[in-house]
């Protein structure tokens, strides 16, 4: 199991920096090799395939639901098309890519299962980065309040959040079993940090590289 950082402080201490604002995609461009073939799944303005492609030489492609997001993607030079991810992958040939990332969206997809599935059936690899429900301030909140948990992570009101699947990293654990996935590398991360022990507990936001 791997949860070093990607980019450690000296003296091994387990810091992450940013990439584009955001812990997940630093680890995530560290993952991904140059050159590599890429598509990002539910990729909004292409922020992300816009860094690949310039620092690591990706040939970069995208996913996005919303049309005002591929306009604003296109104008930065990137190959995205308007789709909805929870419909499939049928335009893509099985293994075309060598990394298929979804980063921070499968709690918000309707049908997260075939979503994986299809992931791992165009990609030879799959980045999966979401935010743990099971963090201990999400059950401190919903123990102290008897409401669904508002935190720094999750905003929302119930009514009004984009999250439909409220899952844990023990829970992606749990189904990477189930599908028979390897899983190649985890990451915990704790805001800037790496979390080691009870990342179930204390991680924030979880990557998980996997393949068939």
């Amino acid at each position: 199991m791997t949860t070093a950082a990607s980019h450690p402080k000296p003296h091994g201490k387990p810091f992450v920096g940013e990439l584009l604002g955001r812990s997940d995609y630093a680890i995530i461009g560290a993952i991904v090799e140059p050159g590599a073939k890429v598509l990002d799944l539910g990729c909004g303005e292409g922020e992300l395939l816009e860094w690949l492609a310039a620092n690591k030489g990706v040939d970069a492609r995208g996913v996005e639901i919303s049309g005002a997001r591929v306009q604003r993607a296109i104008a930065r030079g990137v190959s995205v098309y308007q789709g909805d991810i929870d419909q499939g992958l049928a335009d893509y040939p099985d293994q075309a890519f060598d990394y298929v990332i979804l980063s921070q969206t499968l709690q918000e997809t309707r049908q997260p299962l075939r979503v994986l599935r299809e992931m791992l059936r165009v990609g030879r690899r799959a980045i999966v980065a979401f935010p743990n429900f099971g963090h201990w301030r999400v059950r401190l909140s919903m123990l102290t309040t008897g409401r669904a948990p508002k935190t720094r992570l999750f905003p929302y009101d119930w009514y009004d959040s984009p999250n439909i699947h409220f899952l844990t990293v023990d829970d992606f654990e749990q189904l990477a079993r189930q599908e028979g996935l390897a899983v190649e590398r985890r990451f915990f991360l704790e805001g800037h940090r790496t979390v080691d022990t009870l990342p179930n507990l204390r991680a924030e936001v979880a990557v998980f590289l996997v393949r068939r």
